[in-house]
């Protein structure tokens, strides 16, 4: 598979500020605040997913060879099903919350309102280019703000497809998608957002932070890092091994949350690695390389990186390469040393390390002493190791003998703890992050009693006291 055709997508830079003040100027005309106008975006996001849902493949095929069924599962029908939700949802959302007023504070209400925070910036990364982007915007929408969108070059032909497409389904005065790569986003980020939502690598989102800080503007931060399986003495390898290679291998490895490594008890090692040699093959037949259901690395950079990686440990599955097509068969490696590199950095590709331990105890040890996870996963039958696991353990979300699907439920947040990110997202938590909770205490006037004001001698003194204990 060779280099994507097209060119580097790119962006006038002095377009960018321009373009941003009209962002700006539309959410002050309060425009975005009606929830009619709200679910007519979302609507509209719905449809530009599902009316182009061959052409969104077709493109994400063509960027790396994204399997047909599995990026519309990913990529597209996942966000079109949140934005339904979304805009079902967005009168309950929004209704004002009735909160307690303490007794010294009455007569008198409170209650929380949401408000949408202004114009935000959305930064995608390149490996579900389609659900990264739209995802967020489903909650930006939802919340009532203007929205930058800004997509990964590194798949240009989703890019330029996503160009096309949201300025024809979404108001263009509203919602703006900038196309570009590091000089675009540097000039986005040097413009003042209400809030930026970047997914993407550690050492970016210190960048982010950086721009984000001159201007105080929060952020929300999809990270990722090196998200351990373990697997006790008690787990069901038979179930553990097509879940785990099912988990890993999608999108071939480049998922954010895949099992990055396992760490299995060392009694059941040899069995495990004979699993998931026959779920590979179950999956993928003989040669993955032929497999429709199987993806190619985004590009040859990435695909250097990760071929390095293949010799950190010995080849127990797989291995085999190709440069020219930028495969990278799915791969078990075992004999791993805990300071190889496969050990130190985010594989994000279809290898997978395998480790052995002596107990729980010793996976529990290994998983702590290392950066806090985006993803935890645990494979027993055992009530006591899955209780040890969830407490003992901090990660920005856990799955109990499966992958991935801690992120499939809308009503869970998604969202990384430490290194692993900041913030969360899906769902209502993505309303939430895109609006501001005000509060209000609302007094009558019927009631003003002179105590509450000042001078106040002996009595006055004595009775505030009693009543603000």
């Amino acid at each position: 598979m060779s280099e994507p055709s097209v060119s580097t997508p790119t962006t006038d830079l002095e377009e960018i500020p321009r373009r941003v003040e009209a962002l700006r100027r539309s959410f002050a005309s309060g425009v975005t605040r009606p929830l009619a106008w709200r679910r007519e975006q979302l609507s509209r996001l719905a449809a530009l997913l599902r009316e182009n849902r061959d052409a969104l493949l077709g493109a994400l095929h063509r960027d790396f060879g994204k399997p047909p069924i599995e990026a519309l599962l990913t990529d597209v029908s996942i966000v079109a099903a949140e934005a339904d939700q979304a805009r079902k949802q967005l009168a309950r959302w929004t209704k004002p919350q009735r909160v307690a007023t303490p007794l010294n504070q009455r007569p008198g209400r409170s209650r929380l309102v949401r408000e949408p925070l202004g114009t935000v910036l959305i930064i995608a990364p390149w490996n579900y280019p389609v659900q990264l982007l739209f995802s967020p915007l489903v909650g930006a929408l939802a919340a009532g703000n203007c929205a930058v969108l800004k997509p990964s070059e590194l798949t240009p032909h989703t890019s330029a497809l996503l160009a096309d497409l949201v300025p024809r389904y979404l108001d263009p005065a509203c919602v703006a998608l900038f196309e570009g790569g590091v000089p675009e986003t540097t000039a986005l980020l040097a413009e003042r957002f209400d809030h930026i939502l970047y997914t993407g690598g550690g050492a970016v989102a210190q960048r982010v932070m950086e721009a984000a800080a001159r201007h105080l503007t929060p952020v929300t931060l999809e990270l990722g890092g090196k998200s351990p399986c373990i697997i006790d003495d008690t787990a069901n390898l038979e179930v553990a091994a097509r879940r785990i290679t099912w988990g890993k291998f999608l999108n071939a490895g480049q998922t954010c949350i895949a099992p990055d490594y396992v760490l299995v008890d060392a009694r059941r090692e040899e069995e495990l690695i004979a699993k998931l040699g026959a779920a590979v093959r179950e999956f993928y037949g003989a040669d993955p390389k032929q497999s429709p259901d199987y993806a190619r690395i985004v590009n040859d950079r990435h695909y250097e990186r990760l071929a390095r990686l293949l010799k950190d440990g010995e080849v127990a599955v797989g291995g085999q390469t190709e440069p020219e097509a930028r495969y990278i068969a799915p791969t078990i490696l075992r004999r791993v040393r805990p300071d190889a590199d496969v050990m130190r950095e985010e594989i994000f590709g279809p290898i997978l390390p395998v480790i052995a331990v002596r107990g729980l105890d010793e996976a529990l040890a290994f998983v702590n002493g290392r950066e806090k996870p985006l993803a935890l996963y645990l494979f027993s039958e055992n009530a006591e190791a899955k209780r040890r696991v969830e407490t003992e353990t901090s990660s920005g979300g856990m799955c109990l003998n499966h992958v991935i699907w801690q992120v499939a439920n809308p009503n869970l947040p998604f969202g990384g703890v430490g290194p692993s990110g900041t913030g969360a997202y899906h769902g209502r938590y993505s309303f939430e992050t895109f609006s501001h909770r005000k509060a209000v205490v609302e007094k009558s006037t019927r009631f003003d009693p002179k105590f509450a004001y000042p001078p106040f001698g002996r009595l006055k003194a004595a009775l505030m006291r009693r009543l603000l204990g």
